[in-house]
């Protein structure tokens, strides 16, 4: 498929069919996650892979809202759960090249063991397009109350999550990416997306904030 297909048909598809998706093609699409850029070549992030039918359905749980609004993303064969490793990060540029003295937080002008991930999960989006197959990525959602520790801004719910797949304390759940086979009758774009969507004359500013292409 040309890459200018790829990037056009490219969509959050949440309906699904159970049809199974080759081994070999889960495999290419997991390992184009490693092709993505990060920060001082920090690689600080990792993935969980859920093929079988027993390990997804012990993730589902996790995402009520999902299971409720679309029930059929749990048909998708693939789920992966994308996880960031701030420690590497600190790390990686407390080493002699990089020049930091310490491991302080303070100095990244922006969570890079986020956005580098993010970056992961969008070239398994891209690829499962380049395999003629659907995906969706969609957030697990953080709790209020009793669930959230205001201190540390962790969902505790993602404790029980990491306690359930074995995921070490130091990895945090980004969300989730459930890949498959569109379902036939998936529900059509609607209007309002389209109506929706900002074109370049909104959103690229050329030279100056405020000024756009005539």
């Amino acid at each position: 498929m040309e890459f200018k297909d790829v990037i056009r048909r490219r969509r959050m598809v949440r309906h699904y069919t159970d049809k199974p998706i080759a081994p070999e093609t889960v495999e290419r699409i997991l390992a184009s996650a490693l092709r993505a850029p990060s920060a001082g070549f920090s690689q600080g992030w990792a993935f969980l892979a859920l093929t079988e039918p027993a390990d997804r359905a012990r993730f589902w749980p996790f995402v009520p809202t999902r299971m409720a609004q679309t029930p059929t993303m749990q048909l998708a064969p693939l789920v992966v759960i994308p996880l960031a490793h701030k420690a590497a990060y600190l790390a990686r540029y407390a080493q002699p090249d990089k020049g930091w003295e310490d491991q302080a937080e303070a100095r990244w002008p922006a969570p890079y063991w986020h956005i580098d991930t993010g970056m992961a999960s969008l070239m398994m989006l891209l690829s499962a397009v380049d395999e003629g197959l659907s995906a969706c990525f969609f957030g697990i959602m953080p709790q209020q109350g009793p669930d959230f520790d205001a201190v540390t801004e962790v969902p505790k719910h993602t404790d029980a999550l990491r306690a359930e797949f074995g995921i070490p304390a130091e990895y945090t759940p980004i969300g989730g990416i459930c890949i498959g086979y569109r379902a036939p009758d998936t529900p059509a774009q609607g209007a309002h997306v389209a109506e929706r969507r900002r074109g370049t004359a909104d959103v690229i500013h050329r030279g100056q904030w405020g000024v756009h292409a005539e």
